[in-house]
């Protein structure tokens, strides 16, 4: 009888012992399961481009370290498993396009297909009138250098003491504090070549080269001016928001000179859009005339501080070669064709806002 017992109860220790392991294994299993299907799922449900390089001579496991770094892929040990299992942990050099709504299949598939690398030349078209906060935004999108990379040293003193040193058309004005990027306005808009692996500074210089040619283009021009060089490329950022079309814009420009030459304020809402620096309609920068801003025009008399935009090549001529009338005043039929009228006075300007501005 005792030895029953002993028995009995030795097998429910045995029973015991085999559903915790079963429920261990279970729960291993579950857990495994849910980590392995987590870890090939895509990481976000949007779709967002990512550039990723993977260096010559990089590891594979260095190239997932990467990969999780940059948030492309959730677990790294889930990812060697994959690739291991299928036979995709031959990855390729070279700089892809990678999408953060891809799975890992996707994303492994890519970084081993040799050609699906993207050429380390991109072209990178930015238009006249752009801010420097977009232009970089633009850059960041196609190459390896981010938005806060190029911004940070479009506002580095110690580099752009540097560029003065190689650049005569930068001057101390652009070493104002209260300036929003330091270098905006002299970012030249162009259609552009940039490596895809390139840095800040290499693109900078190419952006400011291409300012040079403009500069030494106009030299002449810029040495006879009553203006400074700031103050002409800060007039050619207002003009191109303004207009962008040459004929018009040497017109504004001349609007500005008889403002100026007569004391009045320039009254252009488009530096107060610049004073905003985030707005969402251009109705915005007409409501808010009373800003405290150095940039606002409708406030302060004179020049403004710095560039508002970057201007193309039109702008800045139209400020050298402004053409000569007697308008004090201008609008644009935003409701229209976008056809600017000028006036010589103020009735004249109020009769065309009354008649042009009605939605």
């Amino acid at each position: 009888m005792e030895r029953s017992l002993k028995m009995k109860k030795k097998m429910r220790t045995k029973l015991i012992i085999i559903i915790v392991l079963l429920v261990t294994l279970a729960g291993i299993c579950t857990y495994s399961f849910v980590r392995y299907t987590n870890g090939i799922a895509a990481v976000s449900k949007t779709e967002e481009s990512v550039l990723f390089q993977v260096k010559q001579g990089d590891s594979f496991s260095v190239v997932i370290n990467n990969l999780k770094a940059d948030g492309i892929i959730k677990d790294e040990l889930i990812v060697k498993i994959y690739a291991k299992l299928n036979k995709l942990e031959n990855v390729r050099s070279g700089m892809y396009q990678l999408d953060k709504s891809w799975n890992l299949k996707q994303i492994l598939e890519a970084l081993n297909n040799p050609t699906a690398a993207i050429e380390n030349e991109v072209t990178i078209t930015l238009r006249e009138g752009l801010w420097a906060k977009d232009m970089a935004k633009l850059i960041a999108a196609s190459t390896s250098v981010s938005e806060e990379e190029l911004l940070t040293l479009w506002n580095d003193e110690t580099f752009l003491l540097e560029m003065m040193e190689r650049y005569e058309f930068l001057t101390e004005d652009i070493l104002n504090d209260e300036l929003k990027v330091k270098l905006e306005g002299y970012l030249f808009p162009e259609t552009y070549n940039f490596y895809v692996d390139t840095n800040a500074r290499n693109v900078t210089i190419r952006l400011l080269d291409q300012t040079e040619k403009i500069y030494q283009k106009y030299k002449t021009d810029f040495n006879q001016s009553s203006f400074t060089i700031h103050e002409i490329f800060t007039l050619a950022s207002i003009t191109q928001f303004e207009s962008g079309v040459l004929a018009e814009d040497k017109i504004i420009s001349g609007v500005w000179m008889n403002r100026l030459e007569k004391g009045m304020l320039l009254q252009s809402s488009v530096t107060i859009c610049y004073a905003l620096y985030e707005y969402e309609n251009w109705i915005e920068c007409e409501r808010n005339p009373g800003i405290d801003s150095p940039f606002n025009t409708y406030k302060y008399a004179g020049i403004p501080i710095g560039p508002i935009a970057n201007p193309g090549e039109n702008a800045i001529l139209s400020v050298l070669q402004p053409e000569k009338t007697n308008y004090l005043y201008f609008m644009a039929d935003v409701y229209g064709d976008g056809t600017i009228y000028y006036a010589e006075t103020y009735e004249e300007h109020n009769a065309n806002v009354r008649k042009y501005l009605k939605p």
